[in-house]
């Protein structure tokens, strides 16, 4: 219990320096590649902690496989409320991007920051497990060198669920994001969860490049370029095709729609036109 609630109060601190970057930064709208820095840090850094309680809690700390389903779930619904529209997933700003909602330079901006506050994050951790301040984070420390990669299948399996996942993420993310935050950040969250958690034998389902490369592309077992299929292209691709099947077209890279016909929504009824031509013979 003691290692929860060091871990508690680690999440409380990343959380606070997530809220306090979204009120200092609301000031410079220019600034909001900044925004996406700070919500990638949040999200790596506490889903770093949850990967610490998932691997070592469960046998270390006495913390059973609900638990863990239930901390990830509260995480991400934080996440999504501390942060407000910063997502901390390139993939999500990359949607903005190839739907003409963001120019090319903020979005490079911000899709960097997103991979820098991933960085930092598990520099941060790394840190953070070196004070052993509980037994759990001194055998996290102790395997910090050697961790456990999340890909647990090959990269052609890998690859394909990343895509699923992402596919199946996107459409739900597309159809909700003109829904209040009420509405749509605990269904976002409980989407989230349930892939996670799915797929936790497969690829952990990060559907997040810059997440992906905080978590695990540190971890021994493949290489940059298999990492880089499986967390980089799956998703990228699963959220390219989400798109096209949504809109019927991808508006940053053609504007007819392939998919859908737009009719003309409103007709006029065929009653009219033979009432308005009595009138006119009466006339």
């Amino acid at each position: 219990m003691s290692g929860l609630n060091a871990s508690l109060g680690y999440f409380i601190a990343i959380v606070a320096f997530g809220i306090s970057s979204r009120v200092l930064l609301r000031r410079w709208p220019r600034l909001d590649f900044l925004l996406e820095l700070a919500a990638s840090f949040v999200l790596a850094a506490c889903l770093l902690e949850v990967q610490t309680i998932v691997e070592v809690g469960q046998w270390a700390g006495g913390l059973g496989p609900d638990v863990c389903v239930t901390i990830l779930f509260v995480v991400l619904l934080t996440h999504g409320v501390a942060c407000g529209n910063a997502s901390g997933n390139p993939t999500l700003t990359l949607v903005r991007f190839l739907t003409l909602e963001e120019t090319p330079v903020l979005t490079l901006l911000a899709v960097a920051g997103q991979f820098l506050g991933a960085h930092v994050a598990l520099l941060g951790a790394l840190h953070y497990w070196s004070l052993e301040l509980t037994d759990m984070h001194m055998i996290k420390n102790l395997m910090a060198s050697s961790c456990s990669t999340s890909l647990q299948v090959s990269v052609l399996h890998g690859f394909f669920t990343e895509c699923v996942c992402t596919l199946v993420f996107h459409l739900v993310h597309l159809s909700l994001r003109r829904r209040s935050s009420l509405i749509r950040i605990p269904l976002v969250a409980v989407l989230l969860t349930f892939l996670s958690h799915t797929a936790s034998g497969y690829t952990s389902a990060y559907m997040n490049p810059s997440l992906a490369y905080g978590l695990t592309f540190h971890c021994p077992g493949f290489t940059l370029t298999e990492y880089a299929t499986v967390y980089w292209l799956g998703p990228l691709t699963g959220m390219s095709m989400a798109l096209f099947l949504y809109m019927g077209h991808i508006p940053r890279v053609f504007s007819k729609n392939l998919l859908y016909s737009q009719k003309t929504r409103f007709r006029v009824p065929k009653g009219n036109s033979s009432g308005e031509q009595e009138d006119k013979k009466k006339k």
